[in-house]
């Protein structure tokens, strides 16, 4: 069996809400100042930005990264939650094509609880 390896990223969301001092630092800052920190501490760890938005409602912003592993991305989020500023969410995001090989997965005889 012949196995290639190659460079495959993973692609990310990660959004949520600002704290009240995070509004604050945004008011100072401004929307443009935010999205080219999180370019650049995302490409510092390895990372790309694809997108990056405002919300209004319950989330205020949210931003589509690729990155090479979950470790780095999940110690991104982390490090930047202990600030406080504001409270976000890593959600990976899937592709159609990853989706189509996922519902291949066979369980075989795997028994369900109470079964």
């Amino acid at each position: 069996m012949l196995l290639i390896l190659r460079d495959i990223m993973s692609k990310f969301m990660y959004s949520g809400s600002y704290t009240s001092d995070g509004v604050k630092g945004l008011l100072k800052e401004g929307g443009t100042a935010r999205r080219d920190e999180t370019t650049r501490i995302v490409e510092s760890l390895g990372g790309t930005l694809e997108a990056y938005y405002w919300c209004y409602g319950s989330t205020d912003f949210l931003a589509i990264m690729d990155f090479p592993d979950h470790t780095t991305v999940t110690g991104m989020a982390l490090n930047i939650a202990a600030s406080g500023k504001f409270k976000g969410n890593i959600t990976p995001l899937i592709t159609v094509e990853e989706m189509d090989e996922m519902v291949k997965v066979n369980l075989g005889d795997y028994r369900m609880p109470g079964e």
